[in-house]
Formats: structure tokens, sequence, C-alpha cells
């Protein structure tokens, strides 16, 4: 188990390392540079700008830049917003509880809502219900976030009145149900494309693991469906779930920032749309690393889990 810790680790570092390189020269090379932002303000004469780039290290070969900006990183200093001069990590830290609030809820409501569709669709399989389920999944998985979001605020906030349009919580309110109020809509706008997801693969594994001889041999000493499903099928069919699970964190990341686009949700991808456009690239940078260090994580933890429960994954 270790040796296999060990190896994923190194190759969740890796790749992160690559994230990093890729990320700094892709926002060096936009036109502009990361001082895009002061070369539209009037006032700042050309020596200005090279006075800032001397003081910031821009006037350097990109490769020592970066290895100093790296070497910032590893201690902790993330650089500063050039948008309100505060450090990245505070600036990050104010908007990431939205993010992770939202993020959690519909992953929850993904897996519960998505599970139970599949292994309803398995077990009733070619059933109306079945039916339904495959031609709902085609429809969340081909139809854009953004447009399930408008649609929902349209309904159910401007002629139904039972949801917020948007915002994290009423002014003045800070009650918990004020949250929950207003997370109702962009959690469930967010989860359908996963619910659907979901879906499909629990209803693949769950066939799978019916068809399996132990669960024939199950039937043969006369155990009922229901115990068979619960005690032998839904464990081994969720086994390859805990694997998409960690998979789906990067589409649930960027569904998160078209949600929060659509509601007014005051999270990290709302930030990364309003950073790209002042060209805070300090701010915009420090996001892309906390998202591939949260997406390399939670895939790093369910390649553990998964050698946890099944010992044949270790010797991969």
């Amino acid at each position: 188990m270790r040796s296999f810790l060990l190896n994923r680790l190194s190759q969740s570092l890796v790749l992160l390392l690559i994230v990093s390189v890729i990320g700094f020269v892709v926002l060096n090379l936009i036109p502009g540079g990361p001082l895009a932002q002061f070369g539209l303000d009037p006032s700042m004469t050309q020596a200005d700008l090279d006075r800032l780039k001397e003081q910031l290290g821009l006037n350097r070969p990109l490769w020592m830049q970066y290895l100093d900006w790296a070497w910032r990183l590893v201690q902790g200093d993330w650089g500063t917003s050039f948008r309100d001069g505060a450090p990245v990590l505070d600036v990050i830290g104010r908007h990431i509880f939205a993010t992770l609030l939202l993020m959690g809820s519909s992953t929850v409501i993904a897996i519960a809502v998505g599970t139970w569709i599949g292994i309803r669709g398995a077990t009733h399989r070619y059933s109306v219900f079945d039916y339904l389920g495959t031609v709902g999944a085609m429809v969340a998985l081909s139809i854009p976030t953004f447009w399930f979001g408008l649609v929902g605020i349209y309904v159910f906030s401007l002629q139904l009145g039972w949801l917020p349009a948007g915002n994290m919580y009423t002014i003045g309110d800070g009650s918990a149900l004020n949250y929950i109020h207003h997370l109702i809509l962009p959690s469930i706008v967010l989860a359908l494309v996963h619910v659907a997801i979901w879906s499909r693969y629990m209803r693949s594994a769950t066939l799978d693991v019916i068809s399996q001889e132990f669960v024939k041999t199950a039937r043969a000493k006369g155990l009922s469906e229901r115990r068979i499903l619960m005690k032998h099928v839904v464990g081994n069919a969720l086994l390859p779930m805990i694997t998409l699970a960690g998979m789906q964190l990067p589409s649930i990341l960027t569904g998160a920032l078209v949600t929060e686009t659509v509601f007014t949700w005051p999270g990290m991808g709302r930030l990364f749309l309003d950073s790209l456009g002042y060209s805070d690239y300090p701010v915009v940078m420090g996001l892309l690393m906390f998202s591939a260090i949260l997406v390399i994580l939670g895939n790093l933890i369910a390649d553990v889990a998964v050698a946890l429960i099944d010992p044949r994954i270790r010797l991969s």
C-alpha cells in the first residue's frame, strides 16, 4: 500500500508541475501580458510601465519568472492582487466557502438521485422508468448548464416566485434557512448533468454485477431479490463509482463557473471571470493552481479509497 500511495503521489506532483508551467506560460503569452490592465490607464506612461516591470521582475527571462513564482508559491506567498492589493490567498479564501457549498450540495444531489435512478433502471430494465431515465439523461447531457439556469430563474423565480433568482443570501438575513433557500436552485441546476452521468454509469455497473455468477448463486440459495440487491449488488456496483466521483471534479468546477455566473453566486468561478476581465493575473493564476490542487487531490483520494476497498488495484 505504501508503494502504491507513493506512486500515485509522485504522479500527482508531476501533473501539478505540468499544469503550473502551462498555466504560467499561457497567461504570459496573452497580449499585454500581466500588465495589460495597467496599460489601459491613460495616465500610465511607458516609463511607468518599464519601472513596474522591473519592480515585479517581469523584465527577466520567462523561466526565471516561473522559478521565482513557484518558489514563492511553495512558501505560501501566492502573490498580490492587482485589483485590491490583497494577498491572493486572502482573496480566494473569501470566495472558497461559497464554491465548496455549491459543489458539495450539488454532488450530494447528483450521487443520491443518480444512484437511485441507475439502480432502479437496471433492476427494471426496459421498463417505462428505464426509458424515461435514458431520455432524461440524454436531454440533460445535450443542453448547456446556463440554459437550465436561465429556465429555472424564469420559472421558479420570475413566474412562480418560489426561489430567489440569485445571490447567496438576502442582505440582513444570515440565517441557515436563508442560505438554503438561495442554494436550492443553483445546486439543482449544477447537479442535473451529473445526475445523468451517475445514473448511466450506475445502471451499467449494476447490470454488470447482476450478471455475475455469485448473484446467480445467491438466487439459487433462495435469497430475496431485495436482499441480493442490498447485500451483494449495490456494494460491488458502487466500487467503480468512487473513481467516477474523483473524475467528476473538473466538470463540477467548470459547471460551477457557469452556474455562479448565471446566479451571481459569489464563489471562485465568479471570481475567476471577474479577475480575467480585470486582467488580475496573480488571482487568475492562484485560482488555476487552487483548482488544480483540488482536482488532483480529489482523484488521489478516490484512488486510495478504491485501493483500500479492493486490494487488487494496488497491484496496478
